[in-house]
Parts: structure tokens; sequence; C-alpha cells
């Protein structure tokens, strides 16, 4: 391409900024690009909607909305690490050693607990490798988790809510009132 610019009468210069705008505009955009199920998610960061089909049913309309569980309760980790963690059987086994027991579901889950198995669970909210979200420190400073996961008390199947892009988010931390850092290394390190 740039031999192809230089050859139609481009300046150097020009034919370099622009080849640096592809380049540039392509690592950050690369992900839509190469999405092998682009028919299906829009990328890795994009997915707004997305809502995998899951191993299981589960219902956070039942568990969160119904019942009022908390977040924590399950996602225990949210609180003191930078990763929010899937439950493990054993507290989902909290309840259903006596809740719906007979129910087709709850008996794989009580299965893959006796026989010291896990439940493969499909993640929804997906991120690029180079993004670093810390949900610690967004708990720390009171962010609800409806205000990134959406009304997840009215889900009877979770989705991705917002489209988690970069914009998405610098959005929030620029709302004054937040006062939340901005610098790149906060998020990209």
């Amino acid at each position: 391409m740039f031999k192809l610019l230089k050859k139609a009468g481009f300046p150097l210069f020009k034919v370099t900024y622009f080849v640096a705008a592809v380049l540039i505009l392509g690592g950050w955009t690369g992900c839509l690009w190469q999405n092998p199920n682009a028919g299906e998610r829009k990328g890795i960061g994009y997915n707004q909607g997305y809502a995998p089909e899951q191993p299981i049913p589960f219902s956070h309309e039942l568990h969160v909305g119904t019942h009022k569980i908390q977040c924590q309760y399950c996602h225990s980790q949210v609180e003191r690490s930078k990763h929010s963690n899937i439950p493990s059987l054993a507290t989902c086994m909290n309840c259903h050693q006596q809740v719906a027991v007979d129910k087709d579901n709850i008996k794989k889950l009580r299965e893959a607990y006796a026989e010291g198995k896990t439940i493969e669970w499909q993640k929804v909210h997906l991120l690029p490798d180079h993004v670093h979200f810390n949900h610690q420190a967004h708990v720390a400073k009171g962010v609800s988790c409806q205000t990134c996961h959406g009304e997840i008390e009215k889900m009877p199947v979770v989705f991705q809510y917002a489209d988690l892009s970069m914009g998405w988010c610098i959005n929030c931390h620029r709302q004054p009132e937040n006062k939340a850092p901005l610098n790149c290394t906060t998020c990209h390190h």
C-alpha cells in the first residue's frame, strides 16, 4: 500500500501519516475484525447483549430479584480481588442441599458436587487481554453492580448490559463526582 500511494503522487509525509493512522486504528479495532464469531458477537469488549448458553440455566431474576441474595454472597471475591469469581459449587450447595432438590437442573448441580466436578459456566463479560478491570477498586468506591451489569435482579438470563468499550468506561471516569483516574495505566498495565 505504501508503494501504491507513493506511486500515485502522494508526498512521503502524507503516506507515512496515512499508513500510521491505518496501523493505529487497526490495532484499536483489530478485535472487531479478527473475531471468528463475527456473525454471533461483535467482538471482545463490544458484546452488548451477548448471552451465551449456560450448561445449567441460572436465573439472577430468581436468586437476586425474588430471593434477595446479595451479589457478594455468591461473587465473594469482588470486595478483595481484582477479579470477580464464579461461585463454587459449595456456595450453591449452601442452599441447594435443601432447596429445590427435586428439580432436574438442581439434580445436575448436586451430582457434579458429589462427584467433585465443576460446572463449566460460560463467561458473559469479555474484555481484551490488555484491559485490566479491578472489581475491588470499584466496589470499594461504592459503584453498584448494576452500574456495569445492568438490572441483574431482573435478568432470567444474564447478558452483557453495557458495551464495555474504552469510551464507555472513560465517560464514567470523567464524571467529576466519581473522582476516578484517567491515566492509561489504570486499566492498561
